[in-house]
Protein backbone atom coordinates (compact mmCIF):
# COMPACT_ATOMS: atom_id res chain seq x y z
CA UNK A 1 0.00 0.00 0.00
CA UNK A 2 1.16 3.61 -0.82
CA UNK A 3 1.28 6.54 1.36
CA UNK A 4 -0.82 9.27 1.09
CA UNK A 5 1.41 12.49 1.11
CA UNK A 6 0.97 15.31 3.52
CA UNK A 7 -0.59 17.31 0.29
CA UNK A 8 -2.88 14.12 -0.06
CA UNK A 9 -3.73 14.15 3.34
CA UNK A 10 -4.44 17.61 3.60
CA UNK A 11 -6.97 17.84 0.34
CA UNK A 12 -8.68 14.89 2.01
CA UNK A 13 -9.54 16.79 4.94
CA UNK A 14 -11.65 19.67 3.47
CA UNK A 15 -14.42 19.59 1.25
CA UNK A 16 -12.55 18.99 -1.99
CA UNK A 17 -14.24 16.49 -4.86
CA UNK A 18 -12.54 13.56 -5.24
CA UNK A 19 -12.82 12.46 -9.01
CA UNK A 20 -13.46 8.22 -9.25
CA UNK A 21 -12.53 6.79 -12.86
CA UNK A 22 -13.63 3.13 -13.13
CA UNK A 23 -13.84 0.71 -16.11
CA UNK A 24 -16.53 0.41 -17.95
CA UNK A 25 -16.87 -3.36 -19.63
CA UNK A 26 -16.25 -2.10 -23.06
CA UNK A 27 -12.64 -0.97 -21.58
CA UNK A 28 -13.98 2.57 -21.57
CA UNK A 29 -13.40 5.21 -18.77
CA UNK A 30 -15.97 6.13 -16.52
CA UNK A 31 -15.74 9.09 -14.43
CA UNK A 32 -17.60 10.22 -11.29
CA UNK A 33 -16.95 13.24 -8.78
CA UNK A 34 -17.84 11.83 -4.92
CA UNK A 35 -17.58 13.14 -1.38
CA UNK A 36 -14.63 11.31 -0.02
CA UNK A 37 -12.89 10.60 3.01
CA UNK A 38 -9.51 8.91 4.60
CA UNK A 39 -9.54 6.25 7.16
CA UNK A 40 -6.14 4.35 8.38
CA UNK A 41 -4.29 5.60 5.04
CA UNK A 42 -7.32 4.42 3.08
CA UNK A 43 -9.46 6.69 0.48
CA UNK A 44 -13.48 5.84 1.37
CA UNK A 45 -16.26 7.67 -0.70
CA UNK A 46 -20.01 6.70 -1.13
CA UNK A 47 -22.46 5.23 -3.95
CA UNK A 48 -25.80 3.50 -3.93
CA UNK A 49 -26.01 0.25 -5.22
CA UNK A 50 -27.37 0.09 -8.87
CA UNK A 51 -25.05 2.70 -10.19
CA UNK A 52 -22.56 2.51 -13.12
CA UNK A 53 -19.42 2.68 -10.74
CA UNK A 54 -20.38 -0.18 -8.41
CA UNK A 55 -21.08 -2.27 -11.39
CA UNK A 56 -17.33 -1.47 -12.71
CA UNK A 57 -15.78 -1.66 -9.14
CA UNK A 58 -17.28 -4.80 -8.43
CA UNK A 59 -16.20 -6.90 -11.74
CA UNK A 60 -12.79 -4.76 -12.33
CA UNK A 61 -11.33 -3.55 -8.40
CA UNK A 62 -8.75 -1.27 -10.38
CA UNK A 63 -9.93 2.43 -9.66
CA UNK A 64 -7.92 6.05 -10.75
CA UNK A 65 -8.58 9.10 -8.11
CA UNK A 66 -7.86 12.85 -8.46
CA UNK A 67 -8.26 15.09 -5.88
CA UNK A 68 -8.33 18.85 -6.35
CA UNK A 69 -8.71 22.01 -3.95
CA UNK A 70 -11.90 23.53 -4.67
CA UNK A 71 -10.30 27.25 -4.51
CA UNK A 72 -7.08 26.19 -6.43
CA UNK A 73 -7.88 23.23 -8.75
CA UNK A 74 -4.64 23.09 -10.22
CA UNK A 75 -3.75 21.68 -6.56
CA UNK A 76 -4.26 18.15 -6.92
CA UNK A 77 -3.21 14.82 -5.79
CA UNK A 78 -4.12 11.32 -8.55
CA UNK A 79 -3.97 8.34 -7.10
CA UNK A 80 -4.08 4.75 -8.37
CA UNK A 81 -5.55 2.32 -6.56
CA UNK A 82 -7.69 -0.75 -5.79
CA UNK A 83 -11.00 -1.48 -4.28
CA UNK A 84 -10.37 -3.84 -1.68
CA UNK A 85 -13.79 -3.57 0.18
CA UNK A 86 -17.40 -2.36 -0.16
CA UNK A 87 -19.51 -2.26 2.85
CA UNK A 88 -23.34 -2.03 3.21
CA UNK A 89 -25.50 -1.50 5.49
CA UNK A 90 -25.32 0.81 8.52
CA UNK A 91 -21.76 1.80 8.25
CA UNK A 92 -22.39 2.97 4.84
CA UNK A 93 -25.62 5.22 5.82
CA UNK A 94 -23.53 6.80 8.71
CA UNK A 95 -20.92 7.22 6.29
CA UNK A 96 -23.04 9.12 3.93
CA UNK A 97 -24.44 11.36 7.33
CA UNK A 98 -21.11 11.82 7.96
CA UNK A 99 -19.72 13.22 3.95
CA UNK A 100 -22.97 15.17 4.13
CA UNK A 101 -22.39 17.04 7.61
CA UNK A 102 -18.80 17.48 5.57
CA UNK A 103 -19.56 18.82 2.21
CA UNK A 104 -23.07 20.95 3.02
CA UNK A 105 -22.86 21.13 6.71
CA UNK A 106 -26.60 19.05 6.56
CA UNK A 107 -27.28 15.46 9.05
CA UNK A 108 -28.49 13.07 7.89
CA UNK A 109 -27.87 13.06 4.03
CA UNK A 110 -30.85 15.06 2.56
CA UNK A 111 -31.34 13.27 -0.66
CA UNK A 112 -32.50 10.10 0.38
CA UNK A 113 -34.49 8.24 -2.62
CA UNK A 114 -34.78 4.88 -0.74
CA UNK A 115 -31.22 3.72 -1.83
CA UNK A 116 -29.34 1.81 -0.33
CA UNK A 117 -26.16 3.29 0.22
CA UNK A 118 -22.71 2.04 -0.18
CA UNK A 119 -18.73 2.68 1.60
CA UNK A 120 -16.21 1.86 -0.85
CA UNK A 121 -12.54 1.39 0.71
CA UNK A 122 -9.48 1.75 -2.00
CA UNK A 123 -6.21 0.51 -0.84
CA UNK A 124 -3.47 3.40 -2.78
CA UNK A 125 -0.88 1.83 -4.93
CA UNK A 126 0.82 5.01 -6.85
CA UNK A 127 0.04 8.82 -5.11
CA UNK A 128 1.45 11.41 -7.58
CA UNK A 129 1.84 15.40 -6.55
CA UNK A 130 1.05 17.94 -9.04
Amino acid sequence: MAELTDKAQKLFEGPNLLFVATVNQDGSPQVTPVWTHVQDGYVTFNTAKGRVKERNMRRDPRIGLSITDREDPMEKVDIAGRVVEMIEGDEAEAQIDDLSEKYIGQRPYPWRRGEERIKVVVEPVRVHEM
